[in-house]
């Protein structure tokens, strides 16, 4: 049988989905508006095993000894390895709800942290559909709806561990395609090997404070964050992010799996024109032509793994006895393929909270070699007190 006939019989094209915004659709997405949704699907792991905390802290290029090193960790605050905040990505990513032969991209990201991860927890989430906003007109992609999952976490004894609202960009690929030339920049991004040699050396030189203890009266208003580096991000990268249990939604699978999964869902795939296999939409983190589809220019980062960099620049900068409370980030502009990525911040504040805890406010950012900030953000952290 040939591709076309192949194409024919299943459903399953070279192209990705393309939607339109009908009164149909959207009154139908009105109709789902606090549905709880499945997430069997998207589940990658239900327990913080060290092995798993060790593959996620790996995958997002975070060796910070609280997450990795038994020995140490045991000596530390919890009196065990504790996961990274940014773990119950590991847990359950997100899931996609409705919006049939549209495009996303994740827009931003609202999180608050209520307790640690500890190794053997077992953490289970349910997302909500909170609506929608729109649709809009935007110059980026035409058309677009920025919609709204509420995640909520919770450790084997019920306790809430963090709520993530994860937003996306809704929009018309047509659309998107249409307006890839205007877009476009020189990839992959022409590196000097001076200047690959003065980026991996700033890399090996970060550090995370560890056990000395940053504490809330030591700390100024304009103090400066330490930098994190991520890049040149490669294919190893993406797949290191995907190994590590981030994503995708829903998960990945192959060989049968794949196909009668495919079969059931044309649209969640496509068939490359360079190997004739049926990849998944995912794959625009990690596969040009998809990408291209989408009306990128080569393939992207993930949404989330930019929030996952975040968290590893302030979990280095507050020590082992600091706790991150809150965070958002806003993701503009893609981070492409040999893009390189410094994640910042500033102290802006300093105040005793509603909860009694000695907090700075910070706004961070992630800025690439274009000097784009492709991530601007706050956080919130609790500090230790000389006082307390």
């Amino acid at each position: 049988m040939t591709t076309a006939d192949t194409t024919s019989a299943t459903g399953i094209t070279g192209e990705l989905a393309a939607g339109k915004f009908t009164d149909q659709m959207l009154a139908e997405m009105r109709d789902l508006i606090g549905t709880e949704l499945r997430t069997d699907a998207c589940v990658n792991n239900e327990y913080a095993t060290r092995l798993a905390i060790l593959r996620f802290a790996e995958g997002i290029g975070d060796d910070n000894p609280l997450w990795v090193d038994e020995e140490y960790a045991t000596a530390g605050p919890f009196g065990t390895i504790v996961a990274p905040p940014s773990f119950i990505f590991a847990c359950l990513g997100s899931v996609q709800v409705g919006w049939r032969g549209l495009g996303g991209f994740h827009a931003e990201t609202n999180m608050t942290f209520h307790q640690p991860i500890r190794v053997g927890d077992k953490i289970t989430a349910t997302v909500v559909f909170d609506g929608f906003d729109g649709p809009t007109e935007s110059s980026f992609g035409g058309k677009r709806i920025k919609d709204y999952l509420r995640q909520e976490y919770r450790d084997q004894d019920g306790e809430l561990v963090a709520t993530f609202i994860c937003s996306r960009m809704r929009f018309e690929r047509t659309e998107m395609q249409a307006r890839r030339e205007s877009r476009k920049i020189e990839l992959p991004h022409p590196w000097t090997p001076e200047q690959l040699e003065n980026i991996e050396e700033r890399i090996l030189a970060e550090a995370p404070r560890g056990a000395t203890p940053r504490y809330w009266e030591d700390v100024e208003v304009g103090d400066e964050l330490d930098t994190v580096i991520k890049g040149p991000l490669g294919l190893t990268d993406e797949i290191a992010y995907i190994a590590a249990g981030a994503a995708p939604v829903p998960r990945l699978s192959a060989h049968g799996v794949a196909l009668r999964r495919y079969r059931k869902h044309p649209k969640w795939a496509y068939r490359d024109p360079n190997t004739h296999a049926l990849e998944p939409v995912y794959s625009v983190h990690y596969n040009d032509y998809a990408a291209s589809l989408q009306g990128a220019q080569v393939a992207y980062d993930v949404g989330i793994q930019r929030t996952c960099w975040q968290i590893h620049g302030l979990t280095n900068w507050m020590g082992d006895a600091g706790s991150l409370k809150s965070l958002h980030g806003q993701y503009r502009s893609h981070v492409y393929l040999s893009d390189v990525v410094e994640i910042g911040g500033r102290v802006l504040a300093k105040e005793i909270d509603a909860d009694g805890d000695h907090v700075v406010r910070i706004e961070t950012w992630a800025t690439n070699q274009r000097e784009q900030n492709v991530m601007p953000g706050s956080a919130v952290i609790a500090l230790p007190s000389r006082g307390a």
